[in-house]
């Protein structure tokens, strides 16, 4: 599978987290630790490693593929890819958020290190949560969540999605690095589908 459509594949996986971590309260945390992780690879000698092993985008690549093939139970995910598209295209040029963001990275990514994963990555999700807020949520247009409000007014559940959201914009940033754009999805839909398809069968 082409770097760029893993990298696509990544943007679509953090979306579908973020659907069911609003609709449901709860998120695939292999897929999630994926997601986080991905956002202290700032330097990686592949795509795949950014995610931790191709294995780890499986869930991405599932709803990706679904997306294209027009399933309706994926439209807020597709939605959240979209914004996520839209929102890329101007964290491009905000060069200072960029480099603020990162810094900012590099400190969180050794928090918690004597805590237990699970304790790890929950306090790690809430600093890149306030990391979130005082940064692309004041990129338009917002990303509006949709879901069950007794999940969008759980800390825990809020401080992932806006972890997720994050984690989504770095594959997108580097979907469109590797040379991906609109256009391709618009009309290399099929070639998509087919890798895809071909990576889960692998």
């Amino acid at each position: 599978m082409k770097d760029r459509y893993l990298a696509l594949a990544g943007t679509f996986q953090a979306s579908e987290l973020v659907r069911q971590a609003a609709c449901h309260g709860t998120w695939s945390g292999y897929a999630a630790t994926a997601c986080m992780n991905s956002l202290f690879q700032l330097e990686a000698d592949s795509t795949a490693e950014i995610y931790g092993g191709r294995e780890h985008v499986k869930l991405g690549v599932e709803t990706m593929l679904a997306v294209l093939q027009g399933e309706d139970r994926y439209v807020d995910s597709l939605r959240y890819v979209v914004g996520l598209l839209q929102i890329e295209r101007k964290f491009r040029r905000a060069n200072k958020m960029q480099a603020e963001i990162g810094h900012r990275l590099q400190d969180i990514g050794s928090h918690g290190e004597e805590l237990e994963q699970h304790d790890r990555q929950d306090l790690q999700a809430s600093e890149i949560s306030a990391l979130y807020s005082a940064t692309i949520s004041r990129l338009s247009p917002r990303i509006v969540v949709n879901g069950n409000p007794q999940y969008l007014k759980n800390e825990r559940t809020v401080s992932w999605v806006r972890t997720l959201l994050l984690a989504g914009l770095r594959s997108a940033t580097l979907w469109n690095q590797l040379g991906g754009g609109r256009f391709e999805l618009m009309f290399g839909r099929k070639t998509i589908i087919n890798e895809a398809r071909a990576f889960l069968m692998s």
